[in-house]
C-alpha cells in the first residue's frame, strides 16, 4: 500500500509507519504474506491476531501484547465493516493490512475512549490464524 510500511513477519506483532499524512479515501486490502489455508467465507468464526493504528497516529489495539486472539463471526455485521469486506475472501495463514475509512469503521462518533477520533481512517494488520466453518 502507498505511503504505508510494515515491518515483521506472519505471526510477529507488526510495526507500521507512514510517509504521507494523507489516507486513502477508499478501502484498501492489501495480502502482505498469503497463506495456504481454506478461504475465509462469510459467517465463518474468524481467528486472528491484529494490530489497529489509527493512520499517521498512535496505536489503539493489538491482540499481540494481550497474548490471546479475537475469534469473531466475520462478514455479518459483527465487526466494522471495513474487516468484513477485507477478510472474507483471505486464506487462512495470510497476513493482511487494512486501510479501513471513516464510513466503513466507526463514522463521525469514533471511539474517543480508544484514542479513535470521528473521521479517523485506521488500519490494520491482521494474521488470519484460523476460519471456523459454520
Amino acid at each position: 500500500m502507498e505511503n504505508v510500511t510494515v515491518s515483521g513477519q506472519f505471526g510477529d506483532k507488526p510495526a507500521i509507519t507512514f510517509s504521507s499524512a494523507v489516507a486513502p479515501e477508499d478501502l484498501v486490502v492489501e495480502v502482505l504474506e498469503e497463506g495456504s489455508g481454506s478461504v475465509v467465507e462469510a459467517g465463518d468464526t474468524i481467528v486472528c491476531n491484529y494490530l489497529g493504528q489509527v493512520w499517521n497516529g498512535n496505536v489503539f489495539d493489538n491482540s499481540y501484547d494481550r497474548g490471546a486472539p479475537l475469534d469473531f463471526a466475520i462478514g455479518v455485521g459483527m465487526v466494522i465493516a471495513g474487516w468484513d469486506d477485507g477478510l472474507v475472501g483471505q486464506k487462512v495463514g495470510s497476513r493482511v493490512l487494512l486501510s479501513i475509512p471513516s464510513h466503513l469503521a466507526y463514522g463521525p462518533a469514533g471511539v474517543p475512549q480508544a484514542g479513535i477520533k470521528g473521521g479517523d481512517t485506521l488500519v490494520f494488520v491482521t494474521d488470519i490464524l484460523e476460519a471456523i466453518k459454520r
